[in-house]
């Protein structure tokens, strides 16, 4: 593997809710999965530490509520971390700086250039009203590109890339079935060469053949431009196919991580053991 992560993220802390005595102390907290009885705090991500590879394909897998779209929107900046620390090493000048701590507008920067992100609801990443084209202008505008000519060229090959018809490319994603939103959305997030990719349950309500579509599109994509992703899902059999690690998550933590084939054949926790059967 590579020696330098393209991203570290250290301790990443997210409650929601003001903490009691009973759950305010990290080395004994007093929780039910992680809710605190007492005071009604929800702990959705507990000191989070890992990092991502130049190239590699990251999987997050864990029930509902164990805290992986929370941890993820943390990451894009759509949700405020409590706590912790990421660092994002790409030879900018906010390289060794703490990108949870940055100005909102060097924060919008680094959305813009440096991550893509693409929502298990597609009403969240694209504008259901605009034409495919111009929510993927939209995404370019906002990196600074002002040629029309160019947007234009660079929004038909990544709809091309995505398997989208030109001849609908005027027409408005909420005219598309949810197949073809999710694969807008993933030409859209892929519109500024963005190093690190986050994926949020993109397979999630999709038909069976529709997900293989996708997920063979993912992997295309990644084999071709070699972008470091985030697939987060609950879905070990796509975890199993797109992912070189894994972490598992439960209640908030991180109880397993390691390469997937290994947490498949060989799991050690007891929850990744019956999710790993389950799977069987």
């Amino acid at each position: 593997m590579y020696e330098e992560p393209i991203l570290q993220v250290r301790n990443l802390h997210k409650q929601f809710g003001p903490g009691c005595v009973q759950c305010s102390s990290s080395s004994d907290r007093h929780l039910e999965k992680n809710y605190c009885p007492n005071c009604g705090t929800v702990y959705a991500c507990q000191n989070l530490s890992f990092d991502l590879y130049p190239g590699e394909i990251l999987g997050i897998v864990g029930e509902s509520g164990s805290g992986k779209s929370t941890m993820m929107q943390c990451l894009y900046f759509d949700a405020e971390v409590t706590s912790g620390e990421a660092y994002i090493a790409d030879g900018h000048e906010t390289a060794y700086e703490n990108v949870f701590e940055l100005s909102s507008q060097q924060q919008r920067f680094i959305r813009n250039h440096k991550y893509g992100m693409v929502y298990q609801n597609p009403v969240h990443g694209l504008k259901m009203n605009f034409s495919s084209v111009g929510n993927i202008a939209e995404k370019l505008i906002a990196a600074g590109n002002r040629n029309v000519a160019d947007m234009e060229s660079t929004s038909k090959t990544l709809l091309e890339s995505v398997h989208i018809p030109l001849f609908r490319m005027k027409e408005a994603p909420k005219n598309f079935s949810g197949g073809m939103q999710q694969r807008v959305q993933i030409a859209k997030a892929l519109s500024n060469n963005p190093p690190i990719l986050f994926l949020d349950e993109v397979t999630t309500g999709l038909d069976l053949s529709v997900q293989a579509n996708v997920l063979d599109l993912i992997k295309k994509i990644q084999r071709e431009l070699g972008i470091s992703m985030i697939v987060v899902s609950h879905d070990l059999a796509v975890i199993r196919m797109l992912a070189d690690r894994t972490i598992v998550m439960l209640n908030g933590r991180i109880i397993e991580e390691g390469l997937t084939d290994q947490i498949l054949e060989d799991p050690q926790h007891a929850y990744t053991q019956q999710l790993v059967y389950s799977l069987l």
